[in-house]
């Protein structure tokens, strides 16, 4: 199949700048030192195609969904689940495939409930904990100077507690490297001071956005940085844009100089703004549609094709069912029509 015969609106992947973003982590987070978060992309194909190339094999999931898919796949030699659970029937099922896969799962707790929970699915099988500290987010995470009493009631329900995590989620984003700099630091000392009260072998922090601004932390838990996004790609990080949303253009209103394309508000995460519109200028979105002004030189037409861009790929990536991917794109951005698929990896990790 060419990608001129896909259904759109479709979701394309280009191996060679999927490659590039790979060893360019890589080159600064090699091995376990990256814990690569399988939220940003959702698909068990992409994080074995990753892991494959750059040797880094522990992985952090949103979900208990995501948890078994990576275990599953055959990917569980070190699976974290970054987030709190109270959900005790499916933890107790993810336990028991951890037992049974012989797969290494780590979960965060926060509170003396969601310890309670992971002492009662531990039954089942192996089950380690990190203690998941709050280090400015106003998100999940327990205030630093309560982490070591919680992590001495987890050693005495007989858990493992294998060190401290911290998402400082509400700098990752910002454009100033000089504020991420700095607010990274500052989180990291909360960090370093749980994990004096903690103890264990791990400090995990950090995302795509301030990936090589740790020099204490052990990993990072970064996963956008393999497909981007235009939040992403305005912080001038080393990684390209890999991911692009084929549309067909199924209108064209010449007389009012605009367009319509297939893909919209249900083809996109529309949390940090409009997806955009490689060559052309985007006017709004609605539930299956995108209105455009082309581009000065571009004599739009029904039946073309346009190429855009999401804004933010997490929630992109849960709208989609497969990724398609061909050998690479074109020097603009937009994706060769006349280009191989030359496979189609599953979104299999999408919904709860």
């Amino acid at each position: 199949m060419r990608v001129a015969e896909l259904s759109t609106p479709a979701l394309v992947v280009d191996l060679a700048t999927l490659d590039h973003n790979i060893d360019s982590m890589a080159a600064v987070r090699p091995g376990q030192s990256l814990r690569a978060h399988v939220k940003a992309h959702k698909s068990t194909a992409l994080a074995a195609y990753a892991a494959g190339r750059s040797g880094s094999n522990s992985f952090c999931a949103a979900t208990l969904r995501e948890v078994d898919g990576l275990i599953r796949a055959g990917l569980g030699h070190d699976v974290l689940l970054a987030n709190e659970t109270l959900d005790i029937g499916a933890l107790e099922r993810s336990v028991n495939l951890a037992r049974e896969s012989n797969a290494r799962l780590t979960i965060a707790i926060d509170s003396p409930e969601t310890l309670g929970v992971a002492r009662v699915a531990a039954g089942n099988g192996p089950l380690e904990v990190l203690i998941d500290v709050n280090v400015g987010m106003p998100r999940c995470g327990i205030a630093p100077g309560e982490t070591g009493a919680l992590a001495e009631s987890a050693r005495q329900a007989g858990l493992s507690v294998r060190g401290v995590m911290g998402y400082e989620g509400h700098v990752v984003g910002n454009t100033d490297r000089a504020f991420r700099v700095e607010q990274v630091a500052a989180s990291m000392e909360l960090l370093r001071a749980a994990h004096e009260a903690v103890g264990g072998g791990i400090a995990s922090a950090g995302g795509t956005g301030t990936f090589d601004l740790h020099h204490w932390a052990d990993e990072v838990q970064a996963g956008s940085f393999l497909l981007m996004d235009t939040s992403y790609s305005a912080l001038d990080l080393p990684f390209r844009q890999s991911a692009t949303v084929l549309a067909t253009v199924i209108s064209v209103n010449r007389s009012d100089g605009y367009a319509v394309g297939d893909a919209g508000l249900k083809a996109f995460g529309m949390d940090h703004g409009e997806p955009t519109i490689i060559g052309h200028t985007m006017f709004f979105t609605s539930d299956e549609h995108v209105t455009f002004v082309p581009g000065v030189g571009h004599n739009v037409s029904v039946g073309d094709r346009i190429h855009m861009v999401p804004s933010h790929i997490d929630p992109t990536m849960a709208m989609h069912e497969r990724v398609h991917v061909i050998e690479s794109r074109n020097t603009d951005g937009t994706v060769p029509l006349d280009a191989e698929v030359i496979d189609t990896w599953p979104v299999d990790l999408r919904n709860w």
